[in-house]
């Protein structure tokens, strides 16, 4: 197989390919937002899910984060198709709990957002409230080990963006390096 040596991507083709990635997988914008209304309810008077939805969209139109839910879907699928080789095939098929490197590709998503980011992380892994619950359900033939995380992990970077805006806002600074 030959590369090119001028390979390049159209960006919008991954960031339509993210989408239609979590909605083949049944993830929808409105559970995330579920999530992030959850963790940012007794924060913010009236939030809104729209509001929710504005800062979800921001989270998934970076690249890097792209990548991580794409990479991770990917892999969830090639477990769910015994595609993979063993030791690893066994270790995601069951979610392993010594396996965590779906934790680590979900904080790199988690990451772009800072600290804040990281504790919302823990809380809603810990807990799976909302779509994570039927995610993270090892009953279903569905394999979500990686996707689980990743939702959570969208779920708190847009929690944290919304912090961080929230913050500037009152401050009055328009705060455009949190995109």
């Amino acid at each position: 197989m030959s590369k090119s040596k001028y390979y390049s991507l159209d960006s919008r083709k991954v960031a339509e390919a993210t989408w239609e990635w979590l909605a083949k997988r049944g993830v929808t914008r409105s559970q995330i937002a579920e999530l992030v209304h959850f963790l940012q309810k007794d924060y913010f008077d009236n939030l809104t899910l729209e509001e929710c939805e504005g800062h979800i969209d921001a989270v998934l139109g970076k690249r890097e984060v792209q990548n991580a839910v794409l990479t991770g879907i990917q892999l969830d699928i090639l477990a769910e198709e015994g595609k993979l080789l063993p030791p690893l095939q066994e270790m995601i098929e069951n979610d392993e709990g010594l396996y965590g490197c779906d934790e680590v590709l979900a904080l790199s998503i988690v990451n772009v957002y800072g600290s804040i980011g990281f504790t919302n992380f823990g809380y809603v892994d810990k807990l799976k409230p909302g779509i994570l619950k039927r995610l993270n359900d090892k009953t279903s033939a569905d394999c979500n080990t990686f996707l689980d995380d990743i939702v959570g992990a969208i779920a708190a970077s847009a929690s944290s963006r919304m912090a961080h805006r929230k913050q500037a806002e009152l401050e009055g600074r328009d705060d455009a390096s949190l995109d």
